[in-house]
């Protein structure tokens, strides 16, 4: 093929046709766990995270309640997949054998979002929120009413194994921030004769690129257990999150919705919420109790 800006330029499309079917082919599963805000700036505050005043009954005048100024900020990321064609392969007709490159290349840009947020997910006992405390955490402070005192709250469970986590996915805020700057888009650097990296590299150039950035939001949505997963700990961290309360002392409503894990609890997760009996025969009381999500970014 002729390599002059004409067929480039059909190239371009046919390589686009790719990348979109490998993107098409990809479900994601963040939007069940994060909530996508969108990015205007090169970093957003999220100083509304926090707790929101319960309803109560309108006897008089509204009672106005200022909600707490959090400093938790969201940078942008850029990120970036690139590859390229030699000049040769497009002279002689070889640049098929490219094509599901680029398919996977779509894959890739669809599937990274999942791929981030479960990192960050895994990352939570290391990781700041809002209230200054790691996500999961021993010691999340929580005002006791009746004291006006701080207590001490925890979401999660100490252990040695793979982490495993209970999520409470079912309202409009979710338990994690995907913060969308630009949305994966597939470039080019293909200008015939023009482009200095074709003239220096003899090949031509297509990549895709994205910005924005995960983050972590509400710690009473998430628990998280590094001990054995058995039905006993299935069982407690469930009681934990019911058990969360605001600073006014409300129940805050949380219900456990999914368990995520990675390959290693895969088996013991099924074991808790998919066999519909017990090994000595007796009835499964958590079967089908929350939705099992198996993720391969976990361990």
């Amino acid at each position: 093929m002729d390599i002059n800006q004409k067929n480039l330029s059909a190239l371009y499309t046919a390589i686009k046709t790719a990348f979109n079917t490998g993107s098409g082919s990809y479900k994601a599963l963040w939007p069940q766990f994060a909530t996508m805000v969108p990015s205007s700036t090169s970093a957003e505050a999220y100083t509304w995270l926090g707790q929101f005043p319960r309803l109560r009954e309108w006897v008089g005048d509204r009672q106005v309640k200022k909600l707490a100024s959090h400093d938790y900020t969201l940078k942008n990321k850029k990120y970036e997949s690139t590859v390229a064609i030699p000049a040769e392969a497009i002279d002689d007709d070889a640049y098929g054998v490219f094509m599901p490159l680029y398919q996977e290349m779509g894959y890739a840009a669809a599937s990274h979002p999942d791929e981030m947020l479960f990192a960050l997910m895994a990352a939570g006992f290391t990781t700041k929120c809002y209230d200054g405390q790691y996500f999961f955490d021993t010691d999340h402070p929580v005002v006791n009413p009746e004291t006006s005192k701080e207590a001490s709250v925890s979401n999660m469970q100490a252990g040695e194994g793979a982490a495993w986590f209970l999520l409470d996915t079912r309202r409009p805020l979710k338990p994690f921030i995907y913060q969308k700057r630009k949305d994966y888009r597939l470039n080019a650097k293909t200008d015939a004769g023009q482009s200095d990296h074709v003239f220096m590299a003899d090949e031509y150039v297509y990549g895709v690129d994205g910005r924005g950035n995960w983050g972590v939001a509400f710690w009473q949505q998430a628990f998280a257990s590094k001990a054995e997963l058995t039905d006993a700990n299935f069982d407690k961290a469930v009681a934990a999150m019911m058990a969360f309360k605001s600073d006014e002392g409300r129940p805050l409503g949380i219900m456990a919705s999914v368990l995520v894990c990675g390959p290693s609890n895969r088996s013991a997760a099924k074991k808790v919420l998919e066999a519909e009996n017990k090994a000595q025969g007796e009835s499964n009381t958590n079967y089908k109790a929350v939705e099992l999500v198996v993720v391969p970014w976990l361990p």
